[in-house]
């Protein structure tokens, strides 16, 4: 179990799959992003999870992080076709996991985005949503399910901006028994819509559901702060995955200024309490390996000292 192996040591995940997917050439300029894929050409996908696989990730999270029952059927398909390519986000990843005949372990994590993204209007980077607790819960339930029920290794619960939907989905998860991690989204060490970060690592402190918790979509800078943060309010293991460092200019739809992501300060964040790290937006295949070679020194010197 992911479980198991994160209290074991470091595992490293994928980087930002849409960022892959326009390396590959497609253009996911659309409301539904990298889950219209999902309709249009499945096998790109595939191939997106195998290149991070390929690149030393062992977990790979779905093309579901902008998928939701409204925005399918807002493209034009049915509620039964929605739900069923959902799904498919599922067998995608395990397609591309089969292609690896090794003895290593390797898990599949269902993307659950935020109910932001699935607006397309950036609202995910300000949490500013005029839904109740639970309404949030209602809105998210059909994707957990899905992909719990496609069976998924664990729930990718990512850049959450606000308090209340963390609050919303914690709730839906609890008492499941479905293994999750919560990620959510910072400026600095406060969520997206300015309240405390250690206030959202609290409310999952004690929901055994959650295996990790920590942050994913923010700037490298911030990371090691934020991991400590995570570690001290919950005691769980830390997942932590930036973006590039680089920013987006949304009037000239362009990336602009320099990356900043260094696969050095993953030390750092693995010494603060990070057992589960890889990148998010503009972090690819080489980034995801230079982490892999970087924790597998790590182990090997730490071997080599208990040898001695």
């Amino acid at each position: 179990m992911l479980a198991d192996a994160l209290r074991a040591g470091p595992v490293i995940f994928d980087g930002g799959l849409a960022t892959q997917l326009e390396a590959q050439g497609h253009n996911l300029d659309s409301e539904l992003w990298s889950a219209r894929l999902l309709h249009d050409n499945p096998d790109s996908i595939v191939q997106a999870h195998t290149a991070f696989f390929a690149a030393g990730a062992q977990v790979a999270t779905t093309a579901s992080y902008q998928a939701s029952i409204g925005g399918f059927t807002r493209a034009g398909m049915s509620s039964a076709e929605a739900e069923q390519l959902i799904r498919r986000s599922v067998r995608l990843a395990e397609q591309a996991r089969a292609n690896f005949e090794d003895d290593h372990e390797r898990w599949i994590a269902g993307s659950v985005g935020p109910y932001g993204a699935a607006l397309a209007d950036g609202s995910e980077y300000r949490g500013e949503y005029d839904l109740s607790i639970g309404e949030l819960r209602e809105w998210h339930r059909p994707r957990l399910e899905l992909l719990a029920e496609a069976g998924v290794d664990v729930l990718a619960l990512e850049t959450i901006p606000c308090l209340a939907e963390v609050e919303a989905l914690l709730s839906e998860i609890e008492g499941t028994g479905q293994p999750c991690w919560l990620s959510i989204t910072c400026a600095g060490e406060r969520t997206r819509a300015g309240e405390p970060a250690a206030e959202a690592f609290s409310l999952a402190a004690n929901i055994r559901e959650v295996i990790a918790l920590g942050v994913n979509c923010i700037n490298p800078a911030d990371a090691s702060a934020l991991v400590r943060c995570a570690s001290e309010a919950s005691g769980k293991p830390v997942v932590v995955y930036p973006n590039s460092g680089e920013g987006w200019d949304a009037a000239a739809r362009a990336w602009i200024g320099p990356a900043t992501f260094r696969t050095e300060d993953v030390e750092d964040w693995m010494s603060g309490g990070a057992r589960l790290v890889g990148g998010c937006c503009r972090v690819g295949p080489p980034e995801i390996n230079a982490i892999h070679d970087l924790v597998a020194n790590r182990a090997l010197n730490y071997a080599e000292r208990q040898l001695r």
